[in-house]
């Protein structure tokens, strides 16, 4: 008699979510969709990286090949 008494107590004890917990996680939804498109209009006013042309390109190799020289020059007349 005790097993069906504590079966009957069971049951009034159970505690489901409900339409608040239902409410909490819709309005979860709705702000998560508010914040992604927030998020997708400031990357689009990002401007794409611009792209090196050859001409800066080569500007910088002769730029490290003369900064190469003189460090080995440098150390030349340290050693």
């Amino acid at each position: 008699m005790t097993f069906l008494a504590a079966a009957s107590n069971s049951t009034l004890n159970d505690v489901e979510p409900g339409l608040l917990g239902f409410l909490v996680v819709a309005g979860m939804g709705v702000i998560l969709v508010f914040l992604l498109r927030s998020m997708n209009k400031q990357f689009k006013k990002i401007p794409p990286p611009e792209e090196p042309d050859e001409a800066s390109n080569q500007a910088k190799g002769q730029e490290t090949a003369a900064a190469a020289e003189t460090t080995g020059a440098e150390g030349a007349k340290r050693g």
